[in-house]
């Protein structure tokens, strides 16, 4: 039976994480008391002691667990901000051509951010079929629901006396220093960071990242984007879907509670929209760890999740 650890279980990605596999009879959860869940040799001896360890904690609390493993035999899925862009690590989105094989291959996989996950599932397939140039400048905006924003914004938004602003949209990330921009370039072989704009609502979760573009930007037409999304995405937790709501709007709590991602291309033929949507706490966190963990240990990697 498989042992997994779970660094960080009280936050919203790993609680989320141990309530998925606390259900399956083919996992065994390795826990430590609270008294000893920030000791460190206490850790050291749960990390070592497991198959796999996701680390559910801020950046240097995972650096530090990392650290803590040394060189023993265990598997991390680092769900923080610490080493997507490390090149020794595995980048978590098995949908990228040969990431499957470095995630099978690998003791150390980094699992995507949420806004990332979007903008790579978009991007990176055009710009490895060279139809978006490396050198392009791109303009990216996201919606997505509270949860994202972990316990503190969870309890703000639910709180019976918040603010009346957080009735609308509000966005974030003013200065363009979102924390997952790096990994969004460096993922997609982008020359430029893109213009980044994050938009959080009143709804507990889900997630819509869209990236707009002209046709003269690109080389290729809408269509043949479309034929292309179409036949990379033949396998895995990414669907390929143009066509919008019952309603014919994209609302980006569609994919809410689910674990995989739905992408589409919209607009005509001067003006193009590349639209995914997905859960920020599934494809866009949790779920995407279990997906990795899956890769991993060879199993289908739909297992345990809400496809």
């Amino acid at each position: 039976m498989t042992k997994v650890f779970i660094d960080g279980s009280a936050g919203t990605t790993g609680l989320r994480i141990y309530e998925r596999l606390a259900a399956r009879p083919d996992l065994q959860l390795v826990k430590l008391s609270e008294t000893l869940r920030k000791d460190p040799s206490a850790r050291r001896d749960a990390i070592c002691g497991a198959d796999i360890a996701f680390l559910c904690l801020p950046d240097e609390a995972a650096r530090e667990a990392v650290a803590l493993a040394g060189d023993s035999d265990v598997k991390i899925i680092d769900t923080s901000t610490a080493h997507r862009t490390d090149p020794v690590w595995a980048y978590g989105f098995p949908e990228l051509k040969g990431n499957r094989d470095k995630i099978r291959a690998s003791k150390r996989i980094a699992n995507p951010g949420c806004h990332a996950s979007g903008f790579v599932a978009l991007v990176a397939p055009l710009v490895e079929a060279g139809i978006i140039p490396a050198g392009l400048a791109l303009t990216c905006f996201s919606l997505t629901g509270y949860s994202g924003g972990g316990k503190k914004m969870i309890a703000q938004y639910e709180s019976p006396d918040r603010s009346p602003l957080l009735k609308g949209p509000r966005q974030y990330a003013l200065p363009q220093s979102h924390k997952h921009l790096p990994e969004m370039a460096a993922i997609c072989g982008l020359e430029k960071t893109p213009v980044f704009c994050p938009i959080v609502a009143d709804f507990y979760s889900g997630m819509e990242v869209t990236v707009p573009l002209f046709s003269e930007q690109l080389n290729a037409t809408a269509k043949e984007i479309r034929v292309l999304y179409e036949n990379y995405y033949a396998s895995g937790l990414v669907r390929v879907d143009h066509s919008a709501d019952p309603d014919g709007m994209l609302s980006a709590a569609a994919f809410s509670g689910r674990d995989d991602m739905q992408i589409g291309v919209y607009g005509n033929e001067d003006r193009i929209l590349l639209v995914s949507r997905f859960d920020n706490l599934g494809k866009g966190a949790s779920g995407a760890a279990i997906q990795n963990m899956n890769v991993l240990l060879g199993l289908p990697e739909e297992n345990g999740l809400i496809v």
